[in-house]
This record gives structure tokens, C-alpha cells and sequence, in this order.
């Protein structure tokens, strides 16, 4: 269930434009992320030294700046202990302030930021940061759907693909590509890289809100491998399973993941 109790009273807090949320999300998600790239560049750490560096600068900034700008709202943070008030509130902010810690660590570009809005369980507002690439999508200015790249490609884990993504590949005649974060992955399907992301096992709401968000604003199918909704803001924060895809790839996509 969603909240906490058939009976519970939500908390309503002050009524915003949702449009200011969409804008408020985009710009935390791009701070956050030049707040990491700078950090990176300063810091003579390295390793899982790095990686926590970053999660907390990232963290610090994302809650000193929901709180001061967003304070009736709840938030939901991989980095920060889980309020089970959030469960009452119908607004909740669910952010990873660094999302692919070992990608950060390691230099790579694919790692992300996300800053999502869900309203009654439902990821209504996203933004996800590329900072390595300069890149901020989010639902303030939805992406258009890109051309499909050449042969078919689903994204999975670069360290652990699952068995369900290997067998749609077999199925379909599709390349497995590896990459990085969730939310680099759901970004490579929405900016055109890619035709899917199949993921099974050892994801959270924060994982995916924004991207989910992102995606679905921008037209692609979003659910979970059963074909149903994907849904935030439960008591259970954990959440394992996700598949991202062109529209057009729906209907073949699920049946080989079923």
C-alpha cells in the first residue's frame, strides 16, 4: 500500500505549480552535478573514499536545498535514513544525489543525479543529470523520441546483466550493451542509444523515480517486468525490477520478458 493505513490522514502541504516543481527539479539535478564534478577535480581521494565524497556532497546540497525550498514535502533519499512520515504525505521527493557511486569513483561519464516528485505514489515530476556530459533531461522540456539506432540494443548492468535480459536477446536478435548507472541506462534509451534497459534484481524507488519520470514524459513504455505500473513512495522501498523500451518495441519486449 502506498500509505500508511486505510484510514490515515495525508498530509497536504502547500499547493505549488507544478511547473516550478518541474523547473525547481531540473536545476537541483544539474547543481548537484557540477557540485560532484567539482569535488572530483578538488579531492585527491580515490576509490570508495571518492565514491563516499560524493554521495555526500550530493546529499547535503539535495536536502539543505528541499528543505529550505520545499519544506512541507517528504523526502525519500538513498543517502539519508527512510521517515516513515513520508508514508502521510502525498508529495514526495525521491532523490539519489549520486546515482552509479563506483562509476563517479572511476572516472567515467556514466553516472548520474536524480531529483524526482512522486504525487500519490505516481512519478509526476524528474530530472536526471549527465554532468560528466553536460546533460540535464527532465520533464520540464521532455525529449523528443530520437531515431532508433542501427541493429537492437538493451542496455543492462555493466556488472551484473540478468538472465531475464540475456534471453530477450536471444529471443529478439538484440546486443547486450553494458553501462553504468540506472539512470544513465534509462538516459541512453530516451537520448536514442539504445532500444531498451531490462534490469532484474537490486534496485530502490531512488534508483528509478527520475529516470521513469524522464522516460515516460518523453513517450517510452515504463514498467515492471509483469507489465505493471511502476509505483513509489511504499513502506517497502525496494523495488527490483524495470523495463524501459521504445514504444514501438513494447509488445515483442514483454513477451520475450515474461
Amino acid at each position: 500500500m502506498s500509505f500508511a493505513g486505510a484510514g490515515a490522514r495525508l498530509f497536504m502541504p502547500q499547493v505549488y505549480d507544478l511547473s516550478e516543481d518541474a523547473r525547481l527539479a531540473s536545476a537541483l539535478a544539474r547543481q548537484a552535478g557540477q557540485l560532484l564534478l567539482t569535488a572530483r577535480n578538488l579531492t585527491t581521494l580515490t576509490d570508495k573514499s571518492l565514491g563516499a565524497l560524493g554521495d555526500a556532497v550530493g546529499q547535503q546540497f539535495l536536502s539543505h536545498s528541499l528543505s529550505a525550498l520545499r519544506p512541507d514535502d517528504a523526502v525519500l533519499s538513498e543517502e539519508a535514513a527512510d521517515d516513515a512520515t513520508r508514508l502521510t504525505h502525498s508529495r514526495v521527493w525521491i532523490i539519489d544525489p549520486l546515482d552509479g557511486t563506483r562509476e563517479f569513483s572511476e572516472g567515467r561519464d556514466d553516472w548520474a543525479v536524480h531529483v524526482a516528485l512522486c504525487i500519490d505514489g505516481h512519478p509526476t515530476i524528474g530530472a536526471v543529470a549527465l554532468p560528466d556530459l553536460g546533460v540535464v533531461l527532465d520533464t520540464a522540456h521532455p525529449p523528443p523520441m530520437p531515431h532508433a539506432p542501427d541493429g537492437l540494443k538493451i542496455l543492462v548492468s555493466r556488472s551484473r546483466p540478468p538472465e531475464v535480459a540475456s534471453r530477450a536477446a536471444e529471443l529478439l536478435g538484440a546486443e547486450l550493451v553494458g553501462m553504468g548507472s540506472a539512470g544513465a541506462k534509462v538516459m541512453g534509451v530516451v537520448r536514442g542509444q539504445a532500444h531498451a534497459y531490462v534490469h532484474a534484481g537490486g534496485q530502490y524507488e531512488w534508483d528509478s523515480a527520475a529516470p521513469v519520470a524522464v522516460a515516460l514524459a518523453a513517450g517510452f513504455h515504463v514498467s515492471r517486468l509483469d507489465g505493471t505500473p511502476m509505483t513509489y513512495n511504499q513502506q517497502d522501498t525496494y523495488l527490483p525490477d524495470l523495463v524501459v523500451c521504445r514504444p514501438e518495441l513494447k509488445d515483442r519486449l514483454m513477451a520475450a520478458v515474461g
